[in-house]
């Protein structure tokens, strides 16, 4: 069989998850290729990217690189995947869940401040939604980039910290100081490399399937059928992670407004069957008490 061609973004980070799923492969005695491609995402970086108006602003360059064969799977984080797919592109394999959490990172001018007297960068709404939850004064400057830049405008500009995936700073080994947020809820995925690929290449297909972490599957599945139901398309501040303990899962969910003052969670602990959809079931709790209003007002103010 030729090598398999790895389709990417060209950041450090995005490079280091296609290495990391040619290395299972190769494991597999399988040849691999890295195709590097730039993202409609990383090629604007002045616009949040809830105003950009693109589905998948990070995933569907590669898309287009799948469907017109010029590779033969794509690797995600996840999170940035949305949860409705192009025609003939599948989620094929998820690698073993690291580090979901987000953290705090201080500027050096800043490490004796309060939380509550923080200005943090941030552009995304969840993160900014669950942190005025906690501290309704915050103020907030937008930022954009891989964690390279953004650390670099954390020390340029004017702000105090900024929120990043732990994922990130320990897949680049990057000796940071950072502080853990336990009131964060991660967003769903978050934490995840994911394998796309093409409907019509079965053999490929089927050696992506011998990599595939099905304990980290049964999560995210629950977490974007989470987000899922309750989205409807829309971007909006929603946290969801998924965890097994022996023969349970326990999921945290919620939905917040924009201002943080509203919220709407779910704290549950399951037996596990393939069976049943957990992820909409516990969106349609939300959104049968209270979550359905909030939506559409979110959905008005963006």
């Amino acid at each position: 069989m030729k090598s398999i061609r790895i389709g990417t973004r060209n950041s450090a980070l995005a490079l280091w998850q296609a290495r990391e799923v040619a290395r299972h492969l190769q494991n597999n005695n399988l040849m691999t290729e890295i195709v590097p491609i730039v993202s409609s995402g990383d090629k604007n970086l002045n616009q949040p990217l809830y105003s950009l108006g693109i589905t998948g602003v990070f995933t569907r360059d590669l898309d287009i690189a799948l469907l017109n064969d010029e590779i033969d799977i794509a690797v995600h984080s996840l999170k940035d995947v949305p949860t409705q797919l192009p025609d003939n592109i599948e989620l094929v394999s998820y690698l073993e869940r690291d580090y979901p959490q987000d953290v705090l990172i201080r500027k050096s001018s800043s490490q004796n401040k309060e939380f509550h007297e923080l200005k943090v960068a941030t552009s995304s709404l969840r993160r900014r939604a669950f942190w005025l939850k906690n501290y309704p004064e915050a103020i907030f400057s937008d930022i954009r980039g891989n964690i390279q830049t953004r650390l670099q405008k954390l020390e340029e500009q004017d702000f105090d910290a900024t929120l990043l995936s732990l994922a990130g700073i320990k897949r680049m080994k990057m000796d940071i100081d950072y502080e853990m947020l336990p009131f964060m809820i991660s967003a769903p995925s978050q934490g995840v490399i994911a394998v796309a690929g093409h409907s019509d290449k079965k053999e490929i297909n089927e050696y992506l399937r011998q990599i595939n972490h099905r304990p980290t599957q049964i999560c995210v599945e629950i977490e974007r059928n989470f987000l899922s139901t309750l989205e409807g398309g829309c971007t909006a501040p929603i946290g969801a992670f998924a965890e097994i303990y022996d023969n349970e899962i326990r999921f945290k969910g919620a939905l917040c407004s924009l201002d943080g003052k509203n919220s709407i969670a779910t704290d549950e602990s399951f037996e596990y069957n393939d069976t049943e959809n957990f992820g909409e079931k516990f969106a349609k709790v939300i959104l049968e008490n209270g979550g359905k209003e909030l939506m559409s007002e979110i959905k008005s103010q963006l």
